[in-house]
Parts: C-alpha cells; sequence; structure tokens
C-alpha cells in the first residue's frame, strides 16, 4: 500500500488510470474506497490518472487524536506531499464535502499545484454548524452520530451508517472543527471551477454566492438532492464532470 510522509504523518494513497492527473479527496467520515463504491473511479479512470487520498484521521492513513493536527494548512500538506511522491507538478482536483473545503484549501495555500478545480457540496464560507462536534469525544457513537446529523441537516442513509461507525471516531471528533471562512481567495482564483450541489443541500445558496466571485466558474444545481445524496448519485455527477475536465483538456 502506498503512503507518504506529511510532517510526521503517514497518508495513503491509490493511483488507478492513466492520462491527466486528478486528485479526487472524499468527505468527512469516508475514505477513498468511496470513490470506487460509487463508481467515480470506473467512471474516469480510463481518461484520468485518478490519484485517491485518505485524508488524516481516515481510511488507512494516521489518524492523531489531536485536534491541532487537523488545521487547514496541514490538510493541504497531505495533498501536496503526495503530489510530491508521484512527481506531479499540477493537477486538477476533485473533492466532496469536507474534500472539497480541502480544495477551497488548495487554492489558498497551493494554488500553483491545482489545474482546475471541481467542487461537490461544499463551499468556502465560515460553517458554524460544525458546533455540533463541541462537546463530542468519539466515545459515544450515538452522540458523534447526532452531530454528524445535525452538521449534514438530514439523516444519514443507511447504507452509509456502517462506513461511519467502522472509523476511529476519536480521531473524526478531533478533525470536526469549526471551519473558517476561505472567501478571500476567490477574487484572486484564475484556474476553471466546476462547483456542484443538491437543490436541497442546505449548502446550496452559498455555492451559487461563491461562483458569483469567481473569473472561471460553472454551477450545477442537482434537482432534488440533498447533501450526501449529490456525492452518491454518481450517474448524475459524472457528466458534468467529464464534461467539464473534456473542456479544459480541449
Amino acid at each position: 500500500m502506498p503512503y507518504t510522509d506529511s510532517h510526521g504523518i503517514r497518508i495513503h494513497y491509490q493511483v488507478e488510470g492513466n492520462g491527466p492527473p486528478l486528485v479526487m479527496q472524499h468527505g468527512f467520515t469516508s475514505s477513498s474506497n468511496a470513490w470506487s463504491q460509487f463508481g467515480y473511479v470506473q467512471g474516469l479512470c480510463r481518461d484520468y490518472r485518478c490519484i485517491l487520498l485518505d485524508a488524516r484521521g481516515h481510511g488507512a492513513s494516521d489518524k492523531p487524536h489531536d485536534p491541532a493536527a487537523y488545521a487547514l494548512t496541514n490538510r493541504v500538506a497531505d495533498v501536496v506531499a503526495v503530489l510530491d511522491a508521484l512527481r506531479i507538478q499540477q493537477a486538477n482536483f476533485l473533492g466532496f464535502s469536507m474534500g472539497g473545503w480541502i480544495g477551497f484549501g488548495m487554492a489558498k495555500y497551493a494554488p500553483e499545484r491545482i489545474n482546475a478545480l471541481l467542487i461537490v457540496g461544499a463551499h468556502p464560507y465560515a460553517d458554524p454548524s460544525w458546533d455540533a462536534f463541541r462537546n463530542v469525544d468519539g466515545t459515544d457513537p450515538g452522540a458523534f452520530l447526532a452531530a454528524l446529523e445535525s452538521v449534514l441537516e438530514q439523516r444519514i442513509p443507511t447504507e452509509l451508517r456502517p462506513l461511519v461507525l467502522t472509523n476511529d471516531l476519536r480521531a473524526l471528533a478531533a478533525a470536526a472543527q469549526e471551519r473558517p471562512a476561505l472567501d478571500d481567495v476567490l477574487p484572486t482564483l484564475a484556474m476553471p471551477c466546476l462547483l456542484i450541489v443538491g437543490e436541497d443541500d442546505a449548502r446550496c445558496p452559498a455555492v451559487r454566492e461563491c461562483a458569483r466571485h469567481l473569473s472561471d466558474a460553472t454551477v450545477v444545481a442537482l434537482p432534488g438532492l440533498k447533501h450526501t445524496e449529490s456525492f452518491i448519485r454518481s450517474d448524475l455527477v459524472l457528466p458534468h464532470v467529464k464534461r467539464f475536465l473534456a473542456g479544459i483538456q480541449s
């Protein structure tokens, strides 16, 4: 299993396919395997070199229990460490939810490493909903799930609940911090951006507002979808991702 060292934290990654490099960063409580489970790798690996990271605290990467370890600058450093290990100077970036927030972090702290930004279900504004984890330390699975559902503003789908509970919940509770605003970076971004969000996701208005401040943004609102469904329904997401990537390659 390939790993790279990111300032003392081991980050696990996988590479599938050939073509222009595409970093794929999963959401909170998930892992890089989700991209295969829901059909994204199969849909993209024929045309792109899919670089699948396990975020720190998730999957096969190290899982520190210190909240300070999960600062956004550290998460950005993890992506850069993987790109460095693969000797890739610049890549496209596809991120869902937490992965999308890390994508905005890349745009702020390492923009020279990103060719294009594809964000699903995330925005760069401050998100006070993460206060739901303020008194959650991961020792009570029920309390953890309740806090997570408060952040998502929806019940966790049945097929995802086992995936959540197999995690190191103490590590994830440490990672569940208030997310500071990153919108100051928006006017500086010249890279093409694709923003996808479910119309029934509470984040939809903020995603639309974000697009207004980008010089090269395409926004897709998926009718009838809430937050998690905007990832699970790869049949609806992938056509937009493929069209966007084909356009920037041409």
